[in-house]
């Protein structure tokens, strides 16, 4: 039973979602009909989470498509499917244009997500992972009127399915080199092909999760619908890359240099991505910058061998990440403007709102007893065991993390220096109402809530128990009285420093490093130029030999025809000719004696005849 569940989890999100999209409804039954989907399939997750059932069925030789769930992914499957629901609540009172299409589009979207989590082999991982990249380009550009948007979900699109190709990189590696196609195999892969297989998954999780050098990408993902950027980078697609490496940690430890080079990719992005996140003056593009760096955590907790700690910060980060999100949605269609410096005093106008975002907002710095407190220091924890560097570069990241999210209280409670009943400098984006409704304000509060206590995962005994549940026989660490006192204190310190001071805002960071641009040179514009030739290539030598091939078969068919109208003439007039011979020779046949023996008189006659004419 646990079994048809699971696949029912896969595939009843995919089939709703393929339905509203072909079906184009645009009435409330679509927002009924996504909202009983998204809670059926948090509801059946529960239940897959406790039982943890295992299917595999034949795909390929050698290649089955399996699905499984264990610890980790059962604890990431929760995530994936509350938070999924709780955004599409949001969205039922947010979204008012396109509803078939946008609820459509994000039931598929976390069907893919769902499929990731719960992919036991590659076939079944490269599926999710690919509709996944799909569907988020379909979603960052769904307001498609608007010619930028488009183009950003492209660059978006472009820039991870290049880091994508790892995997198929990784499938042949793990086809050489014997490990078969099993996610938990690959850390039996022979020699060098070992190297290969880790080279891949690393790439391709990276760009998922937006580390360096990818990080740019989330920059332009911000065109899409908030509930978009909500889902986007809080429990789907950016979260997938880190837990991946989470779930193929054993790989990355049995090559060894895999390993390190994950911790040092995730502590790098966490400091730099924070030091950008810092220089932002737009709150979405704070929140994309800041989600690349707390995702820099997971990434470390993968190379340092600290996945409980790791999957405890991703529970965390997704319930924070997520309201944050969608208050910074609630905001941009109130006022039209998601700009830092429009919204100073919100969050006294709108009391829920404001405080969701405070609360969120106050996790994120870290903030004792709030969840990213225990969360961080669990990986930074492991991090100290293995390179003091890596430790020390933490704890930078981690002040970094208090001073933006401190930049953004600090702006959202300020008074006011302009008039907000004026009118808004901007408008919305469409299909979205200027009136708060109850279904905005509700999923806030839970997530809220999810912020504040999700970090009982990183502390005891909760702690202990996900740590030893996910990390099978490899130790594991938690944080010290010591460490959760001074990363507290640090937080408190910085949070307190920018509320009196403000924050320096590093010139160089405010356009993301020039990844965009150092991207689009080397990614993007060879491959739009690529495909531009491939399609003069379609249109100057295949189509005119198609069109050729086609124009000189319908000459040879009209010539054809014509052969086939003289062949039927000619085979009319024949058996025109043999009727008429017929009816010359049925006409003696009368029955009457006389005239048989008339005709058997000139018979004898001619034959005389012709006997003496031959003498």
């Amino acid at each position: 039973m646990s079994a048809l569940l699971l696949w029912l989890l896969v595939a009843t999100p995919a089939a709703v979602g393929v339905v509203l999209l072909i079906s184009r409804r645009d009435d409330r039954s679509v927002n009924v009909i996504s909202l009983a989907t998204a809670l059926g399939c948090a509801g059946v997750s529960v239940v897959v989470a406790v039982a943890r059932p295992s299917v595999q069925v034949a795909f390929m030789a050698g290649a089955p498509f399996g699905l499984r769930v264990d610890a980790l992914a059962g604890t990431v499957l929760l995530v994936v499917t509350i938070v999924t629901l709780l955004v599409l609540i949001f969205s039922a009172g947010n979204i008012r244009e396109a509803r078939g299409r946008f609820h459509g589009l994000m039931l598929v979207f976390a069907a893919a997500a769902i499929l990731t989590v719960t992919a036991a082999t590659l076939p079944a991982l490269l599926l999710g992972w690919e509709v996944m990249g799909a569907a988020s380009y379909a979603l960052i550009g769904f307001w498609w009127r608007e010619q930028y948007r488009v183009s950003d979900g492209l660059t978006a699109f472009i820039t991870t399915r290049t880091a994508d190709l790892g995997l198929y990189l990784a499938a042949g590696a793990a086809l050489a080199g014997g490990a078969g196609m099993a996610l938990s195999s690959f850390s039996d892969a022979r020699g060098g092909w070992r190297d290969v297989l880790a080279f891949g998954v690393l790439v391709a999780a990276l760009g998922k999760a937006a580390q360096l050098p990818f990080s740019f990408w989330l920059s332009r993902a911000m065109s899409g619908p908030s509930p978009v950027s909500a889902l986007l980078h809080s429990a789907a697609m950016v979260a997938m890359g880190g837990f991946l490496l989470l779930r193929t940690q054993p790989l990355l430890a049995a090559t060894g240099w895999a390993a390190t080079a994950a911790a040092w990719a995730g502590v790098l992005t966490a400091v730099v991505l924070g030091a950008v996140a810092v220089a932002q003056g737009d709150i979405k593009q704070l929140l994309a910058a800041s989600t690349a760096a707390q995702l820099g955590f997971v990434v470390l907790a993968a190379g340092v061998a600290a996945v409980g700690g790791g999957a405890a910060h991703l529970v965390a980060h997704a319930a924070t990440k997520a309201g944050l999100f969608l208050t910074a949605g609630v905001w941009l269609s109130l006022l039209g403007t998601q700009r830092l410096d429009d919204l100073h005093g919100v969050a006294r106008r709108w009391r829920v709102v404001g405080w969701s975002a405070t609360v969120a907002a106050l996790t994120l710095a870290g903030i004792a007893p709030l969840s990213l407190w225990a969360t961080k220091d669990a990986v930074l924890t492991a991090a100290a065991q293995h390179s003091p560097a890596l430790y020390g570069l933490g704890l930078l990241a981690s002040g970094l993390s208090a001073a933006y999210a401190a930049k953004m209280v600090a702006v959202i409670w300020a008074r006011p220096s302009t008039d907000l009943t004026a009118p808004a400098q901007a408008a919305p984006p469409p299909g979205v109402p200027r009136r708060l409704t109850g279904l905005e304000q509700a999923p806030l509060v839970v997530l809220a809530a999810g912020a504040v206590g999700s970090g009982v995962l990183a502390l005891p005994p909760l702690g202990s128990i996900l740590a030893r549940a996910v990390n099978g026989d490899q130790p594991s660490t938690h944080p010290g009285v010591a460490a959760l006192i001074a990363s507290a204190a640090l937080a408190l310190v910085v949070v307190a420093a920018v509320a009196r001071w403000g924050v320096l805002e590093p010139r160089w960071a405010a356009s993301w490093l020039g990844l965009q641009r150092a991207a689009h040179l080397l990614v993007v514009a060879p491959t739009i130029a690529a495909a531009r030739v491939a399609a003069r290539f379609d249109d100057r030598v295949l189509d005119r030999a198609v069109d050729a091939t086609a124009i000189a078969v319908l000459r040879a068919a009209r010539r054809a025809a014509q052969t086939d109208n003289g062949v039927d003439a000619a085979v009319e007039a024949v058996a025109a000719r043999m009727g008429r011979f017929g009816e010359l020779a049925r006409r003696p046949q009368t029955g009457q004696l006389h005239q048989y023996y008339l005709a058997a008189v000139v018979l004898l006659v001619a034959g005389f005849v012709l006997l003496v004419t031959v003498r």
